[in-house]
């Protein structure tokens, strides 16, 4: 369930930052509307690191559809000659 609390709630901004953990975010509402998400530095750093793979996943598609997929086998030749290095 998630954890929703009033934005006035910050007065005792101690409460409010105790409740957030890990995969548990506060939301807090302005005039009975969501507006801001608490988050763990953990969460935080992960949804990064997620955003940074699914930019770098659709380079990859891209480069993908205009310069032509490479076959299994060629990615397999590529990677054997980079172990003999």
């Amino acid at each position: 369930m998630p954890n929703i609390k009033p934005i006035s709630d910050l007065r005792n901004y101690n409460e409010v930052l105790r409740d957030v953990a890990v995969g548990e975010p506060v939301f807090l509402t302005k005039n009975g509307r969501g507006r801001y998400a608490l988050i763990d530095i953990e969460d935080y750093e992960k949804m990064q690191a997620t955003i940074k793979l699914l930019g770098e996943l659709s380079k990859g598609r891209k480069s993908g559809e205009e310069k032509e997929w490479l076959s299994h086998e060629d990615v397999k030749v590529y990677f054997s000659n980079k172990e003999d290095v």
